[in-house]
């Protein structure tokens, strides 16, 4: 396939776009500048494209002839903008994802969501319903950042309304890292702040095969998954950190031992997916 990547310069795209490569696709990678010169050697053989994705006629031009699309591009926390642009960045060029890729009749798109779109990590007070976490879980976002993920997805069930052939995936993943010892390393920094984020963290690896099992899995219309590690960055027993965080939380499922406290169940039956730990 030729998949254009939008975002494609980013920590995530510096993983993504030569994994893609590698697996025997072509790659367009798509951002508002040319690719550094510390670019991996095998990304420097994608072709590079300067577009603002917020600038619908510029990402149409970008993607014209690809089969697929990953977007990327995106504010990925609410902090250092104010939060008007981080949510109209984040919407505008989500939605524009979505319209030139109907424009462009692709009928595969990957968007990066967030264990976020429901709240949590930024909100107030992180409020859940019951753990583990599964995809029918209602969303309580709240700020800049988690809304403009909740309305990423509530946009792509829009478009497989209207484009019944297309196939859209919104992947939740969250902590994108290099290696568990690196979560395991930023949970000590972060200290009590890593409570709001469950523990959780997704190797950028494990992420870019999920981008790529998304745009070839046999499904139709729109499908939200939680892409994230099976294990927390602990120690401590999960049910034990359930009991003593969360106490008001109804625990649902399996929390045994260091179990994560997502359930990618549906990332596993849908996409065949599992994050390999």
């Amino acid at each position: 396939m030729r998949i254009a990547v939008t975002g494609g310069n980013g920590r995530f795209g510096h993983t993504l776009v030569p994994y893609l490569m590698e697996q025997g696709h072509t790659v367009v990678s798509i951002d508002r500048a040319l690719p550094p010169m510390a670019t991996p050697p095998l990304a420097q053989r994608a072709q590079a494209m300067v577009a603002d994705t917020r600038d619908f006629g510029e990402f149409v031009a970008s993607i014209r002839g690809c089969d697929a699309l990953v977007h990327l591009a995106a504010h990925p926390s609410p902090g250092g903008y104010p939060d008007a642009v981080i949510y109209a960045d984040n919407t505008v060029s989500s939605y524009n994802a979505l319209s030139a890729a109907a424009t462009l009749n692709i009928k595969r798109v990957c968007l990066a969501s967030s264990i976020n779109a429901i709240g949590g990590a930024f909100s107030r007070a992180p409020r859940y319903d019951y753990f583990p976490l599964d995809e029918q879980h209602p969303t309580y976002a709240e700020d800049p950042y988690s809304l403009s993920k909740w309305v990423l997805e509530q946009q792509a069930d829009a478009f497989a309304r209207r484009y019944e052939e297309m196939s859209v995936a919104s992947l939740r993943f969250h902590g994108l890292v290099e290696t568990r010892e690196r979560a395991e390393a930023m949970a000590r920094q972060v200290g009590f702040m890593t409570i709001r984020h469950l523990w959780a963290y997704t190797l950028l690896y494990e992420a870019s095969r999920a981008c790529l099992l998304a745009l070839t899995a046999d499904f139709v219309g729109h499908e939200a998954f939680y892409i994230v590690a099976p294990r927390t960055t602990m120690l401590e027993n999960s049910l034990d950190l359930a009991r003593e965080h969360f106490p008001n939380t109804p625990i649902q499922g399996d929390l045994s031992g260091q179990t994560g406290f997502f359930n990618c169940v549906k990332a596993a039956r849908v996409l065949g997916w599992h994050h390999m730990d």
